[in-house]
């Protein structure tokens, strides 16, 4: 990983997360470093994953089990982004209009648009609605758009936290 000190080698816990069986993602602080929401580095790192146990092998690093299986087929800065989407970009050191740019750059990819927008069926429906939100500033397609407006409903409304300054915020229900 690129520092201002030159690149810096991985610690043991990411190491092991590259070779482990169940899908990790990066998670909080680390999710947001490697999506360059900040640079800061957590002191453990933390990650994600749907397995029901921690791996034994990151047992130093903060890991939150229980997630959705639909991430299975995610890329890592894929899973980063449905964290990043969790904790409403709380993780950003980012101003809000620039933590958007960022996350606007991560999806800007149709097909990886469509891996998110699959995953995030299983999501919580506040993630749904930002990831809706990105998408329709980002001009996807309808038929990305409308399984996630469809499945949210209608008279709720969602924190965004950061994200609040999208474009489509009021349209996805933002409070």
């Amino acid at each position: 990983m690129p520092t201002s000190f030159g690149l810096s080698v991985p610690g043991a816990s990411a190491a092991a997360a590259e070779t482990l069986r169940v899908p990790v993602h990066p998670a909080g602080l680390t999710a947001a470093n490697a999506l360059g929401l900040t640079t800061q580095n957590p002191m453990r790192l933390e990650y994600a994953t749907p397995a029901a146990k921690p791996p034994t092998a990151l047992r130093n690093a903060i890991v939150y089990t229980g997630r959705p299986g639909s991430r299975r087929g995610l890329s890592a800065d894929e899973g980063a982004v449905l964290e990043i989407l969790r904790e409403r970009a709380r993780s950003s050191d980012l101003s809000p209009e620039q933590t958007v740019r960022r996350l606007k750059r991560a999806v800007s990819e149709e097909a990886t648009y469509a891996r998110l927008a699959s995953a995030a069926t299983s999501e919580p429906p506040r993630v749904r609605a930002m990831l809706g939100a990105l998408g329709q500033e980002l001009g996807m397609p309808p038929r990305l758009l409308a399984p996630l407006r469809g499945s949210l409903n209608p008279l709720s409304r969602f924190d965004f936290g950061r994200l609040r300054s999208l474009r489509y915020a009021d349209e996805w229900q933002a409070k």
